[in-house]
C-alpha cells in the first residue's frame, strides 16, 4: 500500500473487456485461490497498478534496519498507434531507529511533467492559485519539483512475467517463488539487494479482495504477511549482510472510473479522501493488515485482516485506529499521527502502535506535498494475551490550500519551539541559558540570587506576550527553507526557527515604543501592557536571546565566522533603519511639497524599508544558504530575493496601513495619524497639484486624529493612482529578483514555496 492507495479495478485481459468501475458492485465475486503466475505479472486490462514490499533487518554488523518500496504504473493515455502508455514511479526509504535516520527516495518518469498539467487543467491544483502557478511554472519546463526526481533512462515492464526496471531500481519475481528487490542511491550511499521467499500463501484483502480507492473505483488486492528476507543493504556505502529478516508484499491493481467524483466542488479539504493502513508482524507468528479510507466523514472501507502463525485468514471491520501523538514536519509542515491505539473487538485484538522516532515522511509532489510511511513498534494484547511485534503505517498527508494556511502552520511549530527556548515556568538551566553563563554545571550556583519566576515575569513573560498571538512566521521559514533550497538538510538546524522570529519581536517592542504605536498583532502593544522600561529590555534581550547556537552544529570555523557577521550585520541595518525612521524625512517632503521633485524622498523612504525590513530578511536568507552548504552564487541569489520580498513587503505595509488590515492588525490611517511619510506619500507629492501638494504635506505635519480628515487624505491618494503605483513597484521588484534566481536554484518543492509566498506578499491583507 503507498500513496495514493487506490485508483484501479482487477482481473480481465483488456480495456475493451473491463465494465465499468463506478458500475460494478462491492459484492462482486472473486472465486478460487490466488494464483500468483497469473496475478502478479502486469495487468493490460489496468489503468493504475503497484508492487509493495517492506521489510525489518537484523544485519551482520548489529544493526536493525527497516525498508519499504513501491513500484507504480499508471495508464496515462494512448500513442498513435493505439499503444497504451504508462506513466511509472518507485518510492522507497530506509529506516533506521538506532540513529533516527530516515532516507527516502522517490523517482519519476518523463511523463511525470506532461501527467501534472493535465492533473491541474483538470481542476486537482490547490485552492490558492499562486501554489498552483508556481508548480505549474515548473512543470511547464518539463522538470518535477525536487526532492521527487526524474528516470535518466526509461522503464522496463515485462508484460508477461513481472521483472521491473524502474532506472535502475528494479523489483522481479524469481523462479523459486521469491521476490528480489534492488535498490541503491549513490547520493546517499544506501540501497539493498533483497531476496523475499513467502512464508504464508497469499491472502486476498477486503472483501474476497475488493477494497475502495480514493476516487470511488474498487481495486483488487492480495498480499502476503509473511516472507523471509535475505541478502544485503548498503548504508553510507557499506555493504552489510542481512542476518535475519522478515518481509510482506502487497499487489494491488484496478481501473479508474471514468467519472471522478469533484472533491472541491462538495467541500474543499473537509471532503478530501484520508486513509490509514498497517501492516503488522507480531512476535506469535500473527500478521495484521489494516485498511482504514474515510472522504470527510464518510467511511468508504473499513477492513482488518487476519492471518495465524498457519496463514489462517480471518476478516474483521469496524477497526478503531485513533491517533494518540502527532509530530508537525519542518520541511512540509504538515501533521501526522506518530501514535496509535488499534481497537478490533471483534478479533480480540488491543494494540499500541509507536514510532520509535517521529521523522519517517516521504516529502514527494506525486502525493503533495508528502505521506508519513514509518516503522512502528507493536504492543497489546490478542484474546488477553500480550502481543508485540513491529510494523509499518502509512498516512496521506494534506497539502495546505493557501500560502497563508501554510503560514499558519509555520507559525504554530515557531511557536512551540519558543515555548521550549524561553518557558515561563523556567529551570535552572533555563536561567542560566538567559543569563549567557555557558559551560560548567555549577554555572546556576553563581546566579542564585536570579530567581526564576522573576526571570520569567520581566523578561520572558513581555516576549511571550507577542510572540504567542502569532505573526506571519515568514522570516523563520525563509531561515530554514533556504537551507533546503540549496541542497541542504534544515532538519539538522531545526533549533534555528526561533532566532528571526526573536529578532523580528525585539525589534517591534521596541519601535512600538518609539513610535507611540499601541496595538500590535491584534492585541495591545507591550509597552502598554508592561510599561515602557520592561517592554524595552525584553524587546532588546530577544536580540542576545537569539543569537546564533553554532556551538551544537558541526559546521566549519569560516561558516561559523560568516554566519555571525552576517547575523550582526542585521541586527546593524535594522536599527540604522530605525534610527533614520525615528528622524523621519520631513526635510525632504517639505522639498518635494514645494517643488514637486520626489526622487530624494522616495530615496530616504526607501533606504529605511530596506534597512529595517528588506536587509535583515536577506541576511537570514543567506544565513540558510550558507547552512546549507550553497553556492557563493545561490546564497548572494537567495539573499538579494528575499531583501526584495522584505522590501516589498514593507511596500505593501504602507499600502495596507492606507487601504485597512484584515482583522483590524492595525489601525487604518495610522501612518497618516502619526505625521508618517511613507512611499504612498512620497508617490502622491509627486503627482498632486502644487494646491493639493500643499494641504497633504500641511495635514501630515498637524498629525491629524479626525477620522474623516484621514480618510480625505486616504481618498486623494487613492484619486491619484499614487497607492496602486506603490502596488506596481513592490510587483516589479519581486519579479525582476525572481527572474535572476529562478535559474540558480534547483527545482523543489521549496522553490514552489518560494515563488508563491513571492505573490502572496503582493496580495496579502493583513
Amino acid at each position: 500500500m503507498l500513496a495514493p492507495p487506490c485508483i484501479d479495478e482487477a482481473g480481465f485481459e483488456s480495456f475493451e473487456q473491463a465494465p465499468d468501475a463506478e458500475a460494478r458492485p462491492l459484492d462482486w465475486p472473486v472465486a478460487g485461490p490466488i494464483d500468483l503466475n497469473l496475478h502478479d505479472p502486469p495487468h493490460a486490462s489496468s489503468s493504475l497498478e503497484w508492487w509493495y514490499v517492506n521489510t525489518h533487518l537484523e544485519t551482520a554488523a548489529g544493526r536493525e534496519v527497516s525498508l519499504f518500496a513501491a513500484f507504480f504504473r499508471q495508464l496515462v493515455g494512448v500513442d498513435q498507434q493505439g499503444a497504451p502508455r504508462y506513466a511509472h514511479s518507485v518510492s522507497w526509504a530506509l529506516s533506521e531507529p538506532a540513529t533516527q535516520r530516515y532516507a527516502s527516495v522517490v523517482s519519476v518518469d518523463a511523463l511525470a511533467p506532461e501527467l501534472g498539467l493535465a492533473k491541474l487543467r483538470a481542476g486537482a491544483g490547490a485552492a490558492d492559485a499562486r501554489l498552483t502557478d508556481a508548480l505549474r511554472e515548473v512543470l511547464e519546463k518539463g522538470r518535477i519539483p525536487g526532492p521527487t526526481r526524474m528516470f535518466e533512462s526509461q522503464a522496463q515492464v515485462t508484460e508477461d512475467a513481472l521483472e521491473l526496471d524502474f532506472d535502475g531500481s528494479r523489483f522481479r519475481r524469481l523462479l523459486s517463488g521469491g521476490y528480489l528487490l534492488e535498490l541503491f542511491d549513490a547520493e546517499r550511499g544506501i540501497g539493498c539487494s533483497l531476496c523475499f521467499q513467502p512464508s504464508k500463501s497469499p491472502i486476498r484483502f477486503g472483501k474476497d479482495g475488493v477494497v475502495s480507492g480514493v476516487a470511488d473505483e474498487k481495486m483488487f488486492y492480495y498480499f502476503i504477511p509473511r516472507c523471509t528476507v535475505t541478502g544485503s543493504v548498503t548504508i553510507d556505502g557499506q555493504r552489510d549482510a542481512v542476518q535475519r529478516g522478515s518481509g510482506w508484499y502487497d499487489h494491488e491493481f484496478g481501473v479508474v472510473p471514468k467519472h471522478r467524483p469533484n472533491l472541491r466542488a462538495v467541500g474543499g479539504r473537509s471532503a478530501q479522501t484520508s486513509w490509514r493502513w498497517a501492516s503488522l508482524q507480531l512476535d506469535d507468528g500473527t500478521d495484521v493488515s489494516v485498511y482504514i479510507i474515510t472522504r470527510g466523514d464518510t467511511v468508504l472501507d473499513n477492513w482488518t485482516t487476519l492471518s495465524d502463525r498457519r496463514g489462517r485468514r480471518e476478516v474483521f471491520t469496524g477497526a478503531e485506529l485513533r491517533p494518540v501523538r502527532t509530530w508537525r514536519s519542518t520541511r512540509s509542515f504538515v501533521e501526522y499521527p506518530v501514535a496509535w491505539t488499534l481497537e478490533v473487538p471483534n478479533a480480540g485484538l488491543s494494540l499500541t502502535i509507536e514510532a520509535p522516532f517521529p521523522d519517517q515522511e516521504v516529502l514527494t509532489i506525486i502525493s503533495d506535498p508528502g505521506f508519513w510511511e514509518g516503522r512502528v513498534d507493536v504492543k497489546g494484547t490478542r484474546h488477553g494475551h500480550a502481543a508485540s511485534g513491529r510494523g509499518w503505517v502509512e498516512c496521506k498527508g494534506f497539502r495546505f490550500e493557501s500560502v497563508e494556511a501554510f503560514f499558519s502552520a509555520v507559525g504554530k511549530e515557531v511557536r512551540a519551539r519558543l515555548e521550549k527556548v524561553l518557558p515561563l515556568e523556567p529551570q535552572p538551566s533555563d536561567v542560566v541559558a538567559w543569563a549567557g553563563r555557558r559551560g560548567s554545571p555549577e554555572a546556576f550556583t553563581k546566579l542564585s540570587g536570579a530567581e526564576p519566576k522573576m526571570l520569567a515575569e520581566h523578561l520572558v513573560r513581555p516576549i511571550r506576550e507577542m510572540t504567542d498571538r502569532g505573526g506571519k512566521a515568514w522570516r523563520s521559514y525563509a531561515a530554514l527553507a533556504c537551507i533546503d533550497v540549496v541542497g541542504g538538510d534544515s532538519r539538522k538546524f531545526l533549533h534555528w526557527l526561533v532566532i528571526p522570529e526573536l529578532m523580528h519581536v525585539g525589534s517591534l517592542i521596541v519601535d512600538d515604543v518609539e513610535d507611540k504605536s499601541t496595538i500590535r498583532r491584534g492585541g495591545p502593544a507591550c509597552h502598554v501592557t508592561f510599561g515602557e522600561a520592561c517592554a524595552i529590555n525584553a524587546g532588546t534581550a530577544a536580540y542576545f536571546l537569539a543569537e546564533p547556537p553554532l556551538d551544537h552544529d558541526a559546521i566549519s570555523d569560516a561558516d561559523k565566522l560568516q554566519v555571525y557577521r552576517l547575523y550582526f550585520d542585521a541586527m546593524r541595518a535594522g536599527h540604522a533603519g530605525q534610527a533614520l525612521d525615528l528622524a523621519g524625512c520631513h526635510e525632504a517632503a517639505s522639498q518635494a511639497a514645494e517643488t514637486g521633485n520626489v526622487e530624494v524622498l522616495e530615496r530616504q523612504v526607501l533606504a529605511v524599508h530596506r534597512l529595517k525590513t528588506a536587509l535583515p530578511a536577506g541576511t537570514l536568507a543567506r544565513i540558510g544558504a550558507v547552512l546549507g552548504g550553497g553556492t557563493a552564487a545561490q546564497t548572494a541569489a537567495v539573499g538579494e530575493f528575499f531583501e526584495a520580498l522584505g522590501l516589498a513587503f514593507q511596500i505593501m505595509d504602507d499600502v495596507l496601513n492606507l487601504r485597512g488590515f484584515e482583522n483590524d492588525l492595525k489601525e487604518k490611517g495610522e501612518d497618516v495619524r502619526q505625521g508618517k511619510v511613507t512611499l504612498p506619500i512620497a508617490v502622491g507629492l509627486g503627482r498632486a497639484s502644487p494646491e493639493l501638494r500643499a494641504w497633504l504635506w500641511q495635514t501630515l505635519q498637524q498629525k491629524p486624529e479626525d477620522p474623516e480628515l484621514v480618510a480625505r487624505v486616504i481618498a486623494e491618494l487613492e484619486r491619484l493612482g499614487a497607492i496602486e503605483a506603490c502596488v506596481t513597484r513592490a510587483r516589479d521588484i519581486v519579479s525582476a529578483s525572481w527572474k535572476r534566481l529562478d535559474p540558480l536554484l534547483p527545482e523543489s518543492q521549496f522553490k514552489i514555496v518560494f515563488r508563491a509566498f513571492s505573490a502572496f506578499v503582493l496580495d496579502r491583507h493583513y
